[in-house]
């Protein structure tokens, strides 16, 4: 079977709705999980990204597990701290949330960039994928943080011999960047009906 790295996770999207329509929460943690390997491969220049998108996976899915039941949908996160008023907290739910969605948008954009880009060095394509997602929610330290990171981007040829596999590459980060970008501008949506889209950096 031919296969890249983003296999997984284009297997695994097909399960994050339930047949009625919702975002379910293991599937799509999973399907983020996925994506780690692929960040792995960027190397130093996504070590911030990746130390990020790890921690909020881990505290959506420590407490899912808590009730895995009562947290079957992933909005529900964020129904029970609006609720209790604690959904503007650094450490919610909902926060981890919105800033696993941010990071997915900024890789969407990335791999998006690579694709329709193909003259681009990686920094350039980072920078420009960081500039039209994640660049508004970050303070100046976040910022600076990123710019010099993206600095350590690796050759862009060789990434994509390492992430390509045996499959057929740009057809798989097509299918990943189309199915994908549809759910997390649907987290938003809800985000934004619930006015916790706009939280920024401290």
């Amino acid at each position: 079977m031919e296969v890249t790295v983003f296999t997984p996770s284009l297997e695994g999207m097909e399960a994050v709705k339930s047949e009625q329509g919702e975002m379910l929460t293991k599937p799509f943690l999973d399907v983020c999980k996925h994506i780690l390997p692929v960040i792995d491969k960027f190397g130093a220049a996504m070590a911030l990204v990746k130390s990020d998108i790890g921690g909020n996976i881990t505290r959506l899915e420590n407490k899912y597990n808590t009730d895995p039941s009562k947290f079957t949908y992933l909005y529900t996160f964020v129904q029970v701290e609006v609720e209790t008023k604690t959904a503007k907290s650094s450490s919610s739910c909902t926060n981890g949330l919105l800033w696993l969605t941010r990071a997915m948008d900024f890789l969407v954009e990335l791999f998006r960039d690579l694709l329709e880009h193909p003259d681009w060095a990686m920094s350039q394509a980072c920078s420009d994928s960081y500039n039209k997602t994640l660049k508004k929610w970050h303070g100046w330290l976040a910022s600076s943080a990123f710019s010099v990171a993206m600095k350590l981007a690796p050759d862009r040829k060789k990434f994509m011999e390492v992430i390509g596999g045996s499959g057929d590459l740009n057809a798989d980060i097509e299918k990943f960047c189309s199915t994908f970008a549809p759910l997390l501008a649907e987290i938003h949506k809800f985000l934004a009906s619930c006015g916790l889209d706009d939280m920024k950096a401290s």
